[in-house]
């Protein structure tokens, strides 16, 4: 007869359920960003902007695996963890205990939760950062660098992991701020920022798409192939974020019991906010209610909310969601008009809403919030003063000066030495057939037997194709943020 389960062993198996649960909502999102990013680049790089999102989630676990979890959650000094590399059967099944002033085990901080269950929420999370760099640098990378650099941004992002979220690290401990720490509660900064700043370096490297600037500076649109792709790759995102911001309790009392509840609930608010102000902006701004600043605007309040969701009132998680559908919408138009060719608007959506929901804690954060969730102290708004935006601050600035400059000094040596930028034949003729010997959409290139184009004449082995049709498009807004070109 089993032993009745005590409330501790009920809670420890009631919050892995639900960390498992939200990390698989978390990992759902690389379906997200395939279709997303497929949808808003050329049908010529379909599949290969599609199918990266496996590859690079595939490379992240397997070295957050063996050295990314022990450098960002092992128990170490303030840069970086110092144990819990290729963590053994022992460290990933054990439930750290409480043993004088500090947990046992290599991973301490995940106190209701055994190693492994936080080494798959983790992951994931990592996994979403990658993605969102190779969005800034899309249609013109070659394939080789999503290996290399893969491996080494899920090493940055593993240290600065240890800076804001662990307990040994520098900004959670406010080392400059008089013991006040950087409140991020699920990753504006460590995810999206961070993301969004390799994106940077990358696009700064790579340089424009063929086409996309004209000889007089000015950028000429580059359409995305399929808009409803790209719809519903950002509702599955939006869908996603249910386990991003809510799952970062860790636990089903932090906080409160039940009160990743409430987290939901800000999420949801802010990017409701936020994808309702994109379009009315951009129907201002541009003159139509253009469906991609919709989405932009809905996944940057998303981004903003991030940090902030578990420390802000439902009133603020409104202002944060129409910040980011004015972001999305002039943030992206800014971007362009300097000579970035950012594909999918990353360094917009998920670098400056990113910095917004950061700094929208140090402006908004709920006193008793902080307190209950024991990181940082309340914002402006309710305290009348700047503490907790100063700690915000010194924490974007930190993690911007590290992470880009890393970033581009990695992408620089590699470019150096081998160039990451695929030949302009590559490029104008399609990445899926150059790099991977096939086609996201064949029967527009190629005669497929039974397909559009193929007519048998009763002879075996003998067929006449014809062109397959030319898609209707329609002229995009001037300042979209959709890519661009009459190529397929």
């Amino acid at each position: 007869m089993l032993a009745a389960a005590t409330n501790t062993e009920l809670l420890v198996a009631a919050s892995t359920i639900w960390v498992i649960v939200t990390a698989v909502l978390v990992m759902f999102m690389q379906a997200g960003f395939a279709f997303l990013e497929a949808g808003l680049t050329r049908m010529k790089n379909a599949g290969h902007i599609a199918g990266k999102n496996v590859l690079i989630f595939g490379i992240c676990s397997i070295v957050y695996w063996a050295v990314g979890f022990g450098i960002a959650f092992g128990d170490g000094g303030w840069f970086a963890g110092t144990r819990g590399f290729f963590p053994s059967v022992a460290e990933l099944t054990a439930v750290p205990i409480l043993m004088g002033d500090a947990y046992t085990g290599a991973y301490g901080w995940f106190a209701e939760i055994p190693g492994a269950a936080g080494y798959l929420f983790e992951v994931v999370f990592a996994g979403v950062s990658l993605a969102i760099v190779w969005g800034a640098m899309a249609e013109r990378a070659k394939l080789w660098v999503y290996f290399v650099f893969g491996i080494y941004f899920t090493l940055i992002y593993s240290i600065v992991s240890h800076w804001i979220w662990s307990p040994h690290g520098w900004l959670f401990l406010g080392k400059l701020t008089d013991g006040n720490g950087m409140q991020d509660f699920a990753g504006s900064t460590v995810v999206h920022y961070q993301g969004a700043l390799a994106g940077l370096a990358g696009a700064l490297i790579l340089g424009p798409r063929i086409g996309k600037f004209g000889t007089d500076g000015r950028a000429n649109p580059i359409p995305g192939h399929n808009i409803p792709f790209a719809v519903l790759g950002t509702l599955i995102l939006w869908f996603g974020w249910f386990g991003f911001n809510p799952g970062s309790t860790l636990s089903v009392d932090f906080g409160g019991f039940g009160f990743f509840a409430y987290v939901a609930t800000t999420t949801n608010i802010a990017a409701a906010t936020g994808a309702v102000t994109g379009i009315i902006v951009a129907w201002v701004k541009l003159g139509k209610p253009d469906i991609s600043m919709m989405l932009n605007g809905a996944l940057g309040a998303l981004v903003a909310i991030t940090a902030a969701s578990g420390f802000v009132a439902p009133w603020a998680a409104v202002v944060i969601g129409a910040g980011s559908g004015l972001i999305a919408v002039f943030g992206v138009i800014w971007v362009e008009k300097i000579g970035i060719d950012d594909p999918i608007g990353a360094v917009a959506v998920h670098g400056m809403s990113g910095v917004w929901g950061t700094l929208a804690c140090g402006l908004f954060a709920v006193p008793f919030l902080a307190k209950n969730l024991a990181t940082g102290t309340g914002g402006l708004v309710y305290s009348h003063n700047f503490t907790q935006l100063k700690t915000q601050a010194i924490g974007l600035v930190a993690v911007g000066a590290f992470t880009f400059s890393a970033s581009y000094a990695g992408l620089w040596i590699l470019n150096k030495i081998w160039g990451i930028r695929v030949d302009p034949q590559v490029e104008s003729q399609g990445l899926d057939v150059h790099e991977h010997g096939m086609w996201g959409y064949p029967e527009f290139y190629i005669p497929v037997p039974g397909g559009y184009g193929t007519e048998s004449h009763g002879h075996v082995g003998v067929t006449h194709t014809s062109a397959p049709p030319v898609a209707a498009t329609v002229a995009p807004t001037e300042a979209s943020s959709l890519p661009a070109s009459s190529e397929r």
